[in-house]
């Protein structure tokens, strides 16, 4: 029986965090109102020039740097020729035969990468919209910066592949290059696979894949159509070099037409764009402002701060987090106690309040005073996240916060006595039980306590104090 090795490539375009559009002043935000965010640069009307976008370039060139690509000097524009609704102008303007950048890797595992064969700078199209009424255009997103990240056919699995976007994503959200929100279509995917017989050197038909929209969706279509071509090998029929688009709700592939070729497109110097000069003194500025990136960061974390690879995974997911976690760090807190109120606490309260991490209110600074008064016990660990939640509620500092909300710590064994008569009145079987050894119900009576001081009871001295009025009944 015949095996078969997969082999994969990907086409990864993502949108370039710039204010406007690449060659027209028209706001970079394909959100809202349809049509209303489009320039007559966009849509191409007669006597109207492009003008290029220097901040995607310098975001393009920190793409390229971030991922080890070797910038070029000189560039080309290129005019690549089709006609679809969505293209006004009749042509994309795209890079081909000379990109700004060639080569560069991403790291699909500890000790195996993927090599880039270019990125190239290129413009959006616009996008359609599939209505009861019929099929409706929105040129919003027409002319938004994009990169183009072409990996070389090194990927052999549809998991590599699901690794090499999630690596790749994160390295360049800590290069500032975007967002790579997959949902809102500022990072995309397009997937080439194929498979060829083992030991062969020679790769089988490609098919490309579309409509990829997370990178769980990537990897599900991939392990489909993994199982589609096998099926029809082994059946001894042919591959049809086709673009299919994943429909995620069915799980599978549909056709959608024949696999075009570079020739089919025409591409030909755009002649509204002179070469694209770029200085190699302004690329080593670009690069001195890069900053640590994602591997460098996880490495150091763990010698510098000793913390567990759960917690790094989840610390380094952005710069943004981490740098939190740093300057916490900086101003006291304990570091496994900061990571480990940053990886649930923090983390929640963003979700809840639906605030980026700069606008919480609970800075580093006051995260490391509230963990302080957790550690000297002036609060228990149910009263600190009610101040943690006050903190940013009511913009106060962490005492502040307590105070105000009455949470201080209660470990006084005079004034928790008569609490203590009052559960092991009210719970006589619950006190029974734990006189005869049995523990469990412990916790119904410290619970009661809990409740009658709001959560301010020192819990071993509550679990003292019981054992010591029970066993003495």
């Amino acid at each position: 029986m015949n095996t078969y090795v997969t082999v994969i490539g990907l086409e990864v375009h993502v949108q370039l965090g710039t204010a406007t559009k690449l060659f027209s002043p028209a706001p970079a935000d394909a959100l809202g109102d349809a049509n209303t965010r489009v320039h007559v640069i966009d849509i191409g009307l007669p006597g109207v020039l492009p003008r290029l976008n220097e901040t995607a370039i310098e975001l393009a060139v920190r793409a390229a740097l971030a991922v080890g690509g070797d910038v070029q000097p000189v560039s080309i524009f290129a005019r690549k020729n089709y006609f679809y609704p969505d293209l006004p102008k009749g042509y994309q303007i795209s890079q081909y035969e000379e990109p700004y950048c060639r080569g560069g890797r991403v790291a699909i595992a500890e000790d195996r990468f993927c090599q880039l064969e270019r990125i190239h700078l290129e413009e959006d199209a616009g996008k359609l919209v599939h209505t009861d009424a019929g099929t409706l255009v929105d040129l919003n997103r027409a002319g938004i910066a994009l990169v183009e990240i072409v990996s070389e056919p090194d990927l052999r699995s549809p998991t590599e592949a699901a690794a090499f976007l999630t690596n790749l994503r994160e390295i360049l959200r800590f290069a500032g290059v975007s967002d790579c929100d997959m949902e809102r279509g500022s990072m995309r995917c397009d997937a080439n696979i194929s498979l060829m017989p083992t030991g062969s050197e020679q790769f089988g038909t490609k098919v490309e894949l579309k409509n990829l929209n997370s990178v769980k969706m990537v990897q599900r279509a991939l392990e489909y159509e993994e199982r589609r071509q096998t099926a029809i090998l082994a059946a001894g029929g042919n591959v049809t070099a086709e673009t299919r688009g994943w429909l995620d709700e069915r799980g599978e592939s549909r056709s959608q037409r024949s696999k075009e070729n570079a020739p089919d497109y025409r591409y030909f110097p755009d002649p509204d764009l002179p070469p694209l000069v770029i200085s190699e003194a302004w690329v080593e500025s670009i690069r001195s402002q890069l900053g640590e990136l994602p591997a460098a960061r996880r490495a150091r974390f763990a010698s510098s701060y000793g913390l567990p690879e759960y917690d790094i995974g989840v610390l380094t997911q952005d710069r943004e987090l981490g740098d939190y976690f740093e300057a916490t760090v900086a101003a006291g807190s304990d570091a496994k106690a900061a990571s480990n109120w940053i990886m649930t606490d923090v983390l929640a309260a963003l979700r809840e309040f639906g605030v980026p991490l700069e606008d919480l209110r609970v800075t580093p600074a006051r995260l490391a005073a509230l963990l302080e008064l957790l550690s000297a016990k002036a609060l228990t660990a149910v009263a600190a996240k009610k101040v943690f939640v006050d903190m940013h509620e009511n913009d106060r500092e962490p005492r502040a916060s307590m105070q105000a909300l009455g949470l201080e710590r209660i470990a006084a064994p005079a004034m928790l006595q008569p609490l203590i008569d009052a559960a092991v009145a009210a719970l006589p079987g619950a006190a029974a039980d734990v006189r005869q050894g049995i523990d469990k119900p412990l916790d119904a009576l410290k619970g009661h306590v809990m409740r009658a001081t709001k959560g301010r009871a020192d819990p071993h001295v509550v679990e003292q104090l019981l054992r010591t009025t029970i066993g003495g009944a």
